[in-house]
């Protein structure tokens, strides 16, 4: 606003004073172009332009994504001036998550390097568990980039693109300048399956964050000691058991607490299974435009320690899917998609929840549970 366009004259003004009066250069930095901004003055009565009030730019330069192999020479430097080296697989999955977002690839690094007592002994290597670990920590601490983040997603226009990516729909009434306004933000990206959130860390931040309260207000309600068998693995099966029932008695008015209420349910789910696994074991998730629908894997360790790690791994995929055809259509669709899913994770069994939102059917007609058999793969069909 007359903020910017004040800054924006006051260069103007003075340019040609320098270098004796005036600074020889200044950087503007910041998510846009200059000249891309439409700015909102007092003094004027229509929008202005960056470029129209400062047409003194020398450069505009663009800080976008490392590739993988300035990650891998950005962390080497790291190495040569302490000698602790980055195992291949910590490399690897430093930009995995990352998707070489820059202030990413450093914050992981720093607090792998310099925040975990484990990394701060620099004859130990930095291993893909300490990455991991750093990442989990970022987004548990809030650190200021995703606390920002954070705040963008309640921005009208930020929420008119990102909602439709995590009910897996279609973008129906949208603005150009809002699509180019996230991409601007680096919040998404144009990928090979069209527009996508820009990272895994990103895609892990956003349905916390947007159920982080609801999160607050299970934990008098959902303890994650019911869902621990003897043997330390999951139980997965009480667990969406217990989950229908509350999504039966409760979705109604919880959902309506959701800013993005059109994935509420897929919101309230993620909630539900994150306040069971805080702490204990992760969740992968996968969404964006016009895939219908979500999918989840929930990975949990568990078993004796042995040589300092767990002895088992329990991997569960999830699909979530909003019904907007028929049960038999939006079925048929869902154990399609989920097959592909378990193939390319490579388990043999997965759940599927499909969620009905039509208030003219009772919760009689929806809730129930479904075992489907399909190419050696056994998925059970849960409605909500």
């Amino acid at each position: 606003g007359d903020s910017l366009v004040s800054v924006l004259r006051q260069l103007r003004s003075r340019y040609d004073a320098r270098p004796k009066d005036f600074p020889q250069s200044v950087i503007l930095c910041g998510v846009r172009d200059v000249r891309d901004y439409r700015i909102q003055a007092s003094s004027e009565k229509a929008p202005l332009t960056g470029g129209s009030c400062f047409n003194i730019n020398s450069e505009s330069l663009l800080v976008g994504p490392l590739t993988q192999s300035e990650v891998v020479e950005l962390y080497r430097q790291h190495t040569e001036a302490t000698g602790q080296i980055f195992e291949q697989e910590a490399l690897s999955l430093a930009y995995s998550l990352t998707n070489g977002q820059p202030w990413l690839v450093n914050a992981l690094a720093f607090e792998a390097c310099f925040k975990d007592t484990r990394g701060r002994d620099r004859t130990q290597a930095i291993t893909a568990e300490l990455i991991m670990a750093a990442k989990e920590s970022l987004i548990q601490r809030r650190v200021t980039h995703l606390d920002q983040l954070a705040d963008k997603l309640q921005e009208p226009r930020v929420r008119s693109v990102v909602q439709p990516m995590l009910e897996g729909g279609d973008i129906t009434e949208y603005k150009l300048d809002d699509v180019q306004y996230v991409l601007d933000l680096g919040l998404i990206t144009r990928g090979s399956q069209g527009l996508q959130i820009a990272n895994p860390i990103y895609r892990e931040v956003i349905p916390r964050e947007l159920s982080s309260g609801m999160q607050t207000n299970l934990e008098p309600k959902v303890f994650r000691q019911w869902y621990i068998n003897p043997d330390g693995s999951l139980a997965v099966e009480k667990l969406l058991q217990d989950f229908q029932q509350f999504f039966r008695e409760n979705s109604e008015s919880w959902i309506q607490r959701f800013t993005y209420l059109e994935a509420g349910p897929q919101l309230l789910l993620q909630a539900y299974l994150q306040r069971v696994v805080n702490g204990g074991g992760r969740i992968d998730r996968e969404y964006g435009l016009g895939r219908g629908r979500t999918d989840l894997l929930l990975t949990w360790p568990y078993g004796e320690p042995h040589h300092g790690k767990v002895s088992l791994v329990q991997k569960v995929v999830f699909e979530l899917k909003l019904q907007h055809k028929t049960k038999d259509k939006t079925l048929a669709e869902g154990l399609k998609q989920i097959k592909l899913y378990l193939d390319r994770v490579g388990e043999k069994s997965g759940h599927l929840l499909i969620f009905d939102r039509d208030p003219k059917r009772s919760w009689d007609e929806k809730i129930y549970r479904e075992e489907h058999e399909s190419s050696g793969s056994l998925v059970t069909v849960w409605g909500m």
